[in-house]
């Protein structure tokens, strides 16, 4: 990889991005328009610039159904903070519900005096979750021994029962240190 002998990068782009000289102008110009469009190098706001601000937005959309050992039940609403380009669940959005699900999850059969320590966490995106749609997010122990639990989650609309994502997460159970 090289510097292009063409020093005006598009501003998406630092100054220290490194692009290959044989990358096709053209393609670039795809990429970086595509960058722009995606808000890529622009501020944020500041009230999204604060501590906390990812738990504040899942739990302002995640709403626990049933709880027992062994499984957490939520409900999922879709809105327009959190989906993606295309007007469906955000990749990133749905990651960071499996991870919450499985933790909860986890925590069901995990003693108190043990950390948990995500150490996998795997996602099928079998299809999209549309706007304005309710989403069945349940989770169940797989697996739990002395030293991990494993953890899969399944997305499905309500509506229809569909599968929609699938979620699988592995925690070392770890004791917390004492210092």
């Amino acid at each position: 990889m090289a510097k292009p002998s063409d020093t005006h990068l598009p501003e998406v782009l630092s100054s220290s991005a490194t692009i290959a000289k044989e990358f096709p102008s053209e393609l670039l110009s795809a990429v970086t328009i595509f960058l722009r469009s995606m808000g890529v190098s622009e501020s944020i706001p500041d009230n999204c610039n604060t501590k906390d601000f990812y738990s504040d937005l899942v739990r302002a959309f995640l709403k626990p159904d049933r709880v027992l050992r062994g499984r957490v039940t939520c409900l999922l609403t879709i809105s327009p903070a959190v989906t993606n380009f295309y007007g469906s669940l955000h990749g990133g959005f749905v990651a960071i519900v499996a991870e919450t699900v499985s933790i909860a999850c986890a925590r069901t059969v995990v003693a108190e005096d043990k950390e948990l320590s995500l150490g996998d966490l795997s996602i099928s995106y079998l299809s999209g979750a549309p706007m304005n749609e309710e989403v069945i997010v349940d989770g169940s122990v797989v697996r739990s021994g002395r030293n991990f639990t494993v953890v899969a989650v399944e997305f499905k609309l309500k509506k229809t029962g569909r599968l929609i994502y699938t979620a699988r997460a592995t925690f070392y159970n770890m004791p917390i240190a004492k210092l």
